[in-house]
C-alpha cells in the first residue's frame, strides 16, 4: 500500500521539476524536447499511485500509460474550444498542443522510471507482520 504523504511530496517535486524544465527551454534542446514530457508522465504515474493506493504497480503503470496515450491522441483533435483551452498555460501543460510520436516514447520512459523506482523501493521495504488469527483459535 502506498503512503499518500510520500506520493504527494513526490508529486509536488516532479511538478516543480517539470515546470523548471519548461522554464529552461532555451538552454538545452534535449530538456526542451523530451525531459518535460517524461516528467509529465511520471507525474501521471504518481497521481494514479496517490489515488489508487492498493493497486499493483503494474496496474498503475498501465493506467498511467493509457491515460498519457489518450491525452496525446486527443491532440489530433482540433476544434476551436479545445484549442482555446490549450492556449492557456495550464491547458497547454496538461493537454499539450500537437501529436508527436516521440512524446509516446517520453511517456513510456517517465512511467518506466516510476514503475522501476516503486518496484525497487517496495522490494527493500520490510514486510508487514502477518497475523495468524485463525491459527490462534484453532490450536
Amino acid at each position: 500500500m502506498r503512503n499518500r504523504v510520500w506520493y504527494g511530496l513526490l508529486l509536488v517535486s516532479v511538478v516543480g521539476l517539470g515546470l523548471a524544465s519548461r522554464s529552461l527551454q532555451s538552454h538545452n534542446a534535449f530538456v526542451r524536447n523530451y525531459v518535460g514530457d517524461a516528467l509529465w508522465a511520471l507525474m501521471v504515474f504518481l497521481g494514479f499511485g496517490f489515488i489508487f493506493r492498493r493497486k499493483s504497480t503494474t496496474s498503475i503503470a498501465l493506467m498511467a500509460f493509457l491515460f498519457a496515450v489518450s491525452v496525446e491522441r486527443s491532440q489530433l483533435y482540433h476544434a476551436p474550444w479545445i484549442d482555446q483551452v490549450r492556449s492557456t498555460r495550464l491547458g497547454g501543460l496538461v493537454l499539450g498542443f500537437g501529436f508527436l510520436w516521440s512524446d509516446l516514447i517520453c511517456y513510456a520512459v517517465g512511467i518506466a522510471a516510476g514503475f522501476f523506482a516503486e518496484r525497487r523501493l517496495s522490494a527493500t521495504r520490510p514486510d508487514t507482520p502477518t497475523t495468524y488469527s485463525s491459527q490462534r483459535f484453532n490450536s
